[in-house]
């Protein structure tokens, strides 16, 4: 599972345009463990429990596939690889729809520590989360749900040897689970005004909430700071180039993930149209359900594509890999919500049905959708980078 190898050339020319066998290899048995463990009846179960997820088979991601280490490197537990081999698995878990706090700790705590931490930091806190003995999540957007740093609101005001932190976080994956949270506030110890922070989640002047929503897969909580205190992440005035950093690895984590849920609807939809006979004949057979259907493969192909790229570029340090993850993001929502919708279709009536499943990855297309931003926002973002 190595990602792309180190030289002296121009990182664009270091990147590839194939997975080794290794990473092939790595992506069979990480497909047969989610069949396993994540069919659609237990992603109903999971989804209409509070905690959200299965302890037992998080902890098998942990311990035995080594999930939450991935891409974090070997001094702090980790597997030391990087964002391809963290792509992959994200793919996977979108098309199994895994019900399970990966995304919130993996790809955004631990990158946000990774990178805003001190040394000392990372080393009390990653060993935990590589283990999956903690579970940790992102704290970002706020009551009216913008992912622009500059909307954030919350306050983060010097005491003692830490600060306190005032205000409400709304739309945190798996807040209401999570035993640490890493939190962007605005204060005015930093010149550029932001910084991150690290809490336990059981502090004094913090208060959680479940929120209800479309995606019951994928948990969201609002948190209440009344005076919590907590502890700045690494040093002051190193937030904002933090945060637009972790924002940018987890908008390429969710682009993989979208086109693992997007091939799947599309190979419903193609299995469905073989299966489902109409005048005597298979519905594929009709011309107007091959062209959407071309058009599905079309869509899943070249969001495939670009989140692939995204994934490479971050993995070598393209300079461009910050617009490629705006460009991935945008072009993965718009193509996974294109093709639920088009999937639900080709099944007629019965597609949006409580019975049918694919109403539970076009709930998951829709909130990925707005995660982290709009399409509208990333691509404005995208040439905003490219201008520069």
């Amino acid at each position: 599972m190595s990602g792309a190898q180190e030289s002296t050339t121009h990182p664009a020319q270091r990147i590839q345009y194939a997975f080794t066998e290794e990473q092939e290899q790595f992506r069979a048995a990480l497909r047969r463990f989610l069949d396993d463990k994540s069919p659609p009846s237990e992603v109903r179960r999971l989804m209409e429990t509070e905690p959200g997820y299965d302890p037992a088979v998080w902890r098998q991601m942990s311990q035995e596939l080594a999930l939450p280490a991935i891409h974090l490197p070997h001094q702090y537990g980790g597997s030391g690889f990087g964002m391809v081999e963290l792509g992959i698995v994200m793919e996977e878990l979108g098309r199994a729809l895994l019900c399970a706090p990966y995304f919130s700790t993996a790809v955004m705590a631990a990158n946000a520590i990774l990178n805003a931490g001190s040394e000392q930091q990372k080393a009390a806190l990653l060993p935990d989360i590589a283990s999956g003995e903690h579970l940790a999540t992102l704290a970002v957007a706020e009551l009216g749900g913008d992912w622009d740093p500059h909307a954030i609101q919350l306050r983060a005001t010097p005491a003692g040897d830490g600060f306190l932190l005032d205000g409400v976080k709304s739309y945190v994956l798996d807040g209401h689970v999570s035993d640490l949270l890493i939190v962007a506030a605005r204060t005015a110890e930093a010149a550029d005004g932001l910084g991150l922070f690290v809490l336990p989640a059981d502090t004094r002047g913090l208060t959680r909430r479940l929120l209800k929503s479309m995606d019951a897969t994928r948990k969201i909580a609002r948190i209440d700071f009344k005076g919590a205190q907590a502890q700045l992440l690494g040093s002051v005035g190193a937030g904002a180039n933090a945060l637009a950093r972790t924002l940018d690895q987890a908008a390429i984590a969710l682009a993989n993930e979208m086109v693992g849920g997007a091939q799947k609807l599309l190979d419903s939809a193609v299995n469905y149209a073989k299966m489902r006979v109409q005048f005597g004949r298979p519905i594929g057979s009709f011309q107007a359900i091959k062209h959407k259907l071309a058009d599905m493969l079309l869509d899943v192909e070249l969001a495939r594509s670009t989140a692939y790229y995204a994934a490479q570029a971050a993995a070598v340090e393209d300079p461009e890999w910050p617009a490629l993850a705006c460009m991935a993001k945008a072009a993965a929502s718009e193509a996974y919500l294109r093709t639920a919708i088009d999937c639900i279709q080709i099944h007629g009536g019965i597609g949006f049905t409580w019975d049918n499943d694919t109403h539970l990855w076009f709930k998951r297309a829709k909130s990925s959708e707005v995660f982290l931003g709009m399409p509208d926002y990333h691509r404005e973002l995208l040439m905003q980078r490219w201008r520069v």
